[in-house]
């Protein structure tokens, strides 16, 4: 099965949210057919989840990974795997970051998602 690449993003989204707060191995997530794209960021994103939360704590000035909601957290882990992998454009990863964190978090969580990401893109620029 072939979606858009948002609607695989959220795709990711949610196996990596489960993941997370389930602490299932990420292939026993998968039900049906799962897009390739979105299986292959989920399982990317949880690969280097550890060190994607040292960039986010590193980054995010005074929150760490582990104090942020999993919906944040992880939206933030799969942006970052997009400006890092350059497999989209950065203004595309960073909206469509901000737009999955607004809804399914809050405008809040699409601020503070908008913030991180922008600071990560400013120093990769510099």
């Amino acid at each position: 099965m072939t979606q858009g690449r948002r609607a695989a993003r959220r795709t990711a989204l949610f196996l990596l949210y489960q993941w997370d707060v389930t602490g299932q191995p990420l292939t026993s997530l998968y039900e049906g057919d799962v897009d390739a794209f979105a299986q292959e960021t989920a399982e990317a994103v949880a690969r280097e989840a550890g060190r994607l939360d040292e960039r986010i704590s590193a980054t995010a000035q005074g929150w760490t990974a582990d104090r942020l909601g999993a919906v944040e957290r992880n939206v933030l882990r799969i942006a970052i795997h997009e400006l890092e992998g350059g497999s989209v454009p950065a203004e595309v990863a960073i909206n469509e970051a901000v737009s999955l964190a607004k809804r399914y978090a809050s405008d809040d969580a699409g601020r503070l998602v908008n913030g991180i990401l922008g600071r990560i893109q400013r120093e990769k620029a510099a």
